[in-house]
């Protein structure tokens, strides 16, 4: 999705010059949903998230190195950015952190023994598995709590008031910047209802 993004033009801008454009792609159109390579002598392993951050979501897996980058599916400093329009879904989200926790080894007890699968996320500090347990745990929290209200037959605006967010909100949310709560929660809630 991303290479047919950037060799396509929106609106009034044309599209990319054509060397920036990804040259080693796979298309979850062909159900390639998985690419593996062999660099710098470890085998890397990049793989398509549906509809998480986006429909363009792969988490890359340096296997020898024991290191996942996640990209925007896994933000440490934010809730995660669910972009609607172009295919990111609450549930996508989650299905995508269920996967990186699949492929996480936990550190070992004895702090002094390093180990355990590093985990990159998009913004914020380098991560292990229980960091993005207590992220998914958070999102599904938050998205059980506004389907709940959904199922109430509570507007957004209600949704909104009584706060589902409540226990997160002081260290995921914010009132102002490019991703506020309030759109968090405007993004989870249509994500619930949009196949109703």
């Amino acid at each position: 999705h991303v290479a047919a993004r950037m060799s396509a033009s929106h609106g009034r801008e044309s599209a990319p010059p054509q060397g920036g454009w990804p040259t080693n792609t796979y298309s979850s159109a062909l159900k390639e949903l998985q690419k593996d390579m062999y660099l710098n002598r470890q085998a890397v392993q990049t793989m398509y998230q549906p509809a998480a951050h986006g429909d363009g979501d792969s988490i890359v897996f340096f296997r020898k190195s024991d290191v996942i980058a996640t990209g925007d599916v896994f933000d440490f400093t934010r809730f995660p950015v669910i972009n609607l329009d172009q295919g990111g879904s609450v549930q996508g989200v989650i299905a995508a952190l269920n996967r990186i926790i699949g492929l996480t080894v936990p550190p070992t007890p004895m702090t002094w023994i390093p180990g355990g699968t590093a985990v990159i996320p998009g913004h914020g500090r380098i991560a292990h598995e229980a960091d993005v347990v207590d992220y998914r745990d958070m999102v599904t929290i938050v998205r059980d709590r506004v389907q709940d209200m959904i199922d109430r037959k509570m507007t957004i605006e209600q949704i909104k008031r009584v706060n589902p967010t409540q226990g997160y909100r002081a260290r995921y949310g914010s009132d102002s910047g490019p991703w506020t709560t309030d759109q968090f929660v405007d993004a989870v809630h249509r994500s619930l209802t949009a196949t109703r």
